[in-house]
């Protein structure tokens, strides 16, 4: 026989179903977990005894615990099924055996286990409103805006539109400048040149240049052109001072 001591703490509680046969004496769960370890056999258990026993506990459980009482009942049925498999005729189609049976209640009873802990866990922590209280002034949340975009076609065509001319590559447009030429220089020089007064350079240029850079070319094309007609002998250049007006005046 297997035995096992229990307090007289153990048998006041209700809430464990403890089976007192002659190949066994302990809580059903204990029951199951030693069939499925092989260390107990099944066939030796009386059926009737057990369902007698818990009848007796589902009296005793009835008013406080019928929550558990239930538990225990399907773990009998378990148990009643796996003792007549056990003694019926082994079947090649039959399902698992019996310790394959027995090791699945086994986990279904150790998943319970672990359900009770956590009920059991979950109870004694700090309920609001017993234990702690939340603050009594409110918090205001935080207000989030998403934005909503309707999608039409013109829109999106516009957009397309103005992010293609950005990408569009610029055109650099240079001013068109006029620039004189030499043999202008010289008609204008030889044209407008009369009398023997020495006159400044700058003052045969023509009137309408209106950029400085036409204005520098005319210049220097005026100088080119002078110094071709003094070279020639029909007109003389005069400069009193390094970087001083250029005068001119016709040969008398």
């Amino acid at each position: 026989m297997v035995a096992l001591g229990q307090s007289e703490a153990a048998k006041s509680d209700v809430s464990a179903f403890v089976v007192a046969l002659d190949e066994f004496e302990g809580p059903l769960d204990l029951l199951l977990e030693l069939a499925r370890a092989q260390k107990l056999d099944l066939k030796k258990i009386s059926l009737v005894a057990l369902a007698d026993q818990y009848l007796d506990y589902l009296k005793a459980a009835r008013a406080k615990q019928l929550e558990i009482a239930a538990e225990y009942l399907v773990m009998a049925a378990w148990l009643a099924y796996l003792k007549s498999q056990l003694l019926l005729p082994r079947d090649a189609n039959a399902d698992p055996d019996a310790a394959t049976m027995a090791e699945a209640l086994a986990a279904r009873l150790r998943a319970l286990e672990a359900i009770r802990h956590a009920a059991l866990w979950l109870e004694e922590r700090a309920a609001l409103g017993t234990a702690r209280f939340a603050r009594g002034a409110e918090e205001p949340l935080p207000k989030e805006t998403v934005p909503v975009f309707v999608a039409e076609l013109g829109a999106l065509l516009r957009a397309y539109g103005v992010t293609a001319k950005r990408q569009e590559v610029a055109r650099i447009r240079l001013p068109r400048h006029r620039f004189m030429t030499v043999d202008v220089a010289l008609a204008r020089l030889s044209q407008l040149l009369t009398g023997s007064d020495w006159r400044e350079l700058r003052s045969f240029l023509p009137p309408e240049l209106a950029s400085a850079v036409e204005r520098r070319a005319a210049v220097a094309t005026s100088l080119v052109a002078s110094l071709e007609l003094a070279r020639s002998g029909e007109i003389e250049l005069l400069q009193q001072q390094a970087f001083g007006p250029i005068l001119v005046r016709r040969r008398p």
